[in-house]
């Protein structure tokens, strides 16, 4: 009985032993795969995430650009029109006066300067070359000039150092909002509010138009785009509308992993 009791023990201890590296095998295929898994959906999502950096830079560019062709059209060529105006009527006096070219001498400095200004920002390799506020700031300041906007700019704390292709989004998100308002809103004043805290760094636009309905607009305006660029970067963004007013928000944390 004994020897017997031995066979079946060393059976059932070998059976357990084969269950259990068929188990163990299992598991480690289980989380190979899921490992892998993983792997592949981090590549998806790095690619997906470029894919929508690289559309970003396109879309700043374009937008940069048609604000600049209106400002060659409306503000440099008015400026070189006058200086042409002044040249043919110095000429057409025939006696020259000194001050009149001095005034015409003026005028050419001036649209030579805004021709260097545009230059510049046509040839930036680093779409945000200075700093986001910077670039902030010249949209605002080339839009009042080109369509008769005010605007204020409250900032509290300092613009934190975002990783530079968050910092790019956000960018981004911020001249959609602009754009819409500028379409949509018939306002022709524009609050930006900044704010750093510890945890956050908080972006705001607000305008005093029209409003709109957020629930059917989010197609037309490109609002549904915004929310998942906002979320491609872990930020959250904020839309208010009613017959007062528009404002956008963009929340993004300032963890260790967003920071440059």
């Amino acid at each position: 009985m004994e020897r017997k009791e031995i066979q079946l023990l060393v059976i059932s201890l070998g059976i357990v032993f084969f269950t259990l590296i068929i188990v163990l095998v299992i598991i480690f295929f289980y989380f190979l795969k899921k490992k892998n898994n993983f792997v592949v959906e981090k590549m998806e999502a790095d690619l997906y995430f470029q894919s929508e950096l690289v559309k970003t830079r396109i879309e700043i560019k374009d937008q940069t650009l048609s604000e600049i062709s209106k400002e060659l059209h409306d503000n440099i060529g008015q400026i070189i029109s006058v200086a042409i105006m002044q040249l043919n009527i110095s000429i057409s006096n025939k006696n020259v006066n000194i001050e009149e070219l001095k005034d015409l001498k003026a005028v050419l400095a001036k649209s030579l300067d805004e021709l260097r200004i545009l230059s510049r920002i046509i040839n930036k390799d680093n779409l945000l070359q200075n700093n986001f506020l910077e670039a902030i700031q010249q949209d605002l300041e080339r839009i009042k000039k080109l369509k008769k906007i005010k605007y204020n700019l409250n900032q509290i704390g300092t613009v934190p150092a975002i990783n530079e292709e968050h910092e790019l989004i956000i960018y981004r998100i911020f001249q959609e909002a602009l754009h819409n308002s500028l379409k949509h809103s018939r306002s022709d004043l524009f609050d930006v509010f900044i704010e750093t805290t510890e945890t956050v760094f908080r972006l705001k636009l607000k305008d005093f138009g029209i409003g709109y309905d957020l629930k059917k607009s989010n197609s037309g305006l490109g609002l549904n785009n915004m929310k998942l660029r906002a979320k491609l970067i872990g930020a959250r963004l904020i839309l208010n509308s009613d017959e007062t007013g528009t404002s956008v928000t963009i929340e993004y944390p300032l963890t260790q992993g967003h920071e440059n």
